[in-house]
């Protein structure tokens, strides 16, 4: 049995590929492309159907990061010409919501630059998600940062559905592209997020420099966790910022990583996030036999395709905007996404400390 069909295989008994197996996707050939598309692509049809989730980035606070991951043009010391401005008031924020709902937007991520949140910055949050829900029913994902205790419950407590925080690269080289904080703290924060009860949403920046060990290191990391959705991203090179020269992907490239990520998270949301416009250009439609879910038009501090290209890609595809009263995920995945306390107060158990 060649290497695809065994994966298309384990994918759909939900069991994961090997190690050397997953490398193996990343080092096949431009002229094996469809086959790695086409074998990916049965996984993702066989627990998601045709269906495509839409998700729509609201930036809050914009710039002047404290931090210095050398991606971002929001970093410290960055000189990329990109907008600086404080927190977005509740109305402002739930009018810019309001523009990706009606587009078919089924979550609402709220994003805000720095370190992490204070308490106060929580409760604008809160706000803001009362404001939005106001408008219609959607989902909510914050991304805020690393989360101190009890703030994601806080969050889960106001309305949030989810709370994204990207693990962004292996372990192994995370010092690399950030001093001010290492990838434990990242880990510490998807953790935080998932004991709050909110469903943990982290993923991965590919074309920074890093090695295929290091893709598959970060995916399976990522799985360790037990994600619900993985949003995949490819380096946007801003000038200004330490990787501006960084253009090390191809279309072909990005198609191999989604597909690795795919066969190594077979019945999880995979999203297919920032840099889809410049690296896979002309190949989008293929990503989309492999992923699951799209950011709606624009990013962060970067112009996305028109959001109605991105639907009239969807309708060309054959595929169907997922509708908000369609579950996202696999019906076994939901049964598995609270885990009842059993131990501890109450029981004869000991507590998880």
């Amino acid at each position: 049995m060649s290497l695809l069909e065994t994966l298309a295989g384990k994918g759909l008994r939900r069991e994961p590929p090997t190690r050397d197996e997953a490398l193996a996707v990343l080092a096949t050939s431009d002229d094996d492309i469809l086959d790695v598309v086409a074998a990916a692509g049965r996984v993702r049809r066989h627990w998601f159907g045709r269906r495509v989730k839409l998700n729509y980035l609201v930036n809050l606070k914009s710039g002047l990061c404290p931090e210095d991951c050398s991606y971002c043009s929001q970093r410290l010391g960055s000189k990329a010409d990109v907008l600086k401005y404080t927190w977005l008031k509740p109305e402002e924020a739930a009018d810019a919501a309001a523009a990706g709902m009606a587009a078919g937007a089924k979550r609402v991520c709220l994003v805000a630059s720095g370190r992490g949140p204070t308490d106060r910055d929580v409760e604008r949050v809160a706000d803001t998600i009362a404001a939005i829900k106001e408008r219609g029913d959607v989902e909510i994902c914050a991304c805020l940062g690393l989360l101190g205790d009890g703030q994601g419950e806080r969050l889960a407590e106001a309305g949030a559905h989810a709370y994204n925080h990207n693990l962004n690269t292996s372990e192994g080289v995370y010092g690399d592209i950030c001093t001010t904080h290492d990838f434990s703290d990242r880990q510490d924060t998807v953790q935080k997020s998932k004991d709050a009860g909110l469903s943990p949403c982290s993923g991965l920046i590919a074309g920074m420099g890093e090695t295929d060990e290091d893709l598959v290191d970060v995916a399976f990391a990522l799985r360790d966790l037990g994600v619900d959705s993985v949003p995949v991203n490819f380096l946007i090179p801003f000038d200004g910022t330490p990787l501006a020269e960084r253009w090390a992907l191809t279309p072909q490239r990005c198609l191999r990583i989604l597909a690795m990520v795919r066969f190594v998270h077979p019945d999880v949301e995979v999203r297919l996030a920032g840099g889809r416009e410049i690296h896979l250009r002309s190949l989008q439609p293929l990503a989309l036999h492999v992923v699951n879910s799209i950011f709606l038009g624009d990013y962060l501090t970067s112009e996305g395709q028109a959001g109605k290209a991105d639907l009239e890609m969807i309708e060309d595809l054959g595929f169907e905007v997922e509708g908000a009263d369609t579950p996202s995920m696999p019906e076994h995945r939901r049964a598995e996404t609270v885990s009842v306390r059993r131990r501890g107060a109450g029981t004869a158990l000991p507590p998880n400390a």
